[in-house]
């Protein structure tokens, strides 16, 4: 039951880190001084893409279903199994890592915007 919980405990933290990677730039106009929390987390999903290194949250969430004795993630790992084809189909990654990455980029320019 332990592991159970930590593997579930593992994907919403995983679920709530991908939505701040898509708002944490906003966020940061009304807390300001949280934009470099937002910086990290957006290097982190860069580096994730561009290098492939496979998420500490997908393998917690991994290691932990298996320990429970449940199916664990696709080798895939998370996205590819919780959002790709769930969220939007799967010959769209491009395009929504593309719009992803505009509205992070429009997130920045009105941060800096909002700062004068």
């Amino acid at each position: 039951m332990t592991y159970r919980i930590i593997a579930d405990a593992a994907m919403v933290v995983h679920f709530a880190f991908l939505a701040y990677l898509v708002v944490g730039g906003f966020v940061a106009w009304r807390w300001r001084r949280t934009i470099w929390v937002h910086a990290a987390v957006a290097a982190w999903g860069v580096i994730s893409i561009v290098t492939g290194v496979e998420c500490p949250l997908t393998v917690l969430e991994d290691w932990a279903r298996h320990q429970a004795g449940l199916r664990g993630l696709p080798p895939s790992g998370f996205i590819d199994n919780y959002i790709e084809g769930v969220i939007y189909p799967e010959e769209y990654t491009n395009l929504a890592r593309l719009g992803v990455a505009v509205l992070v980029l429009f997130s920045y320019v009105g941060y800096v915007l909002r700062r004068q």
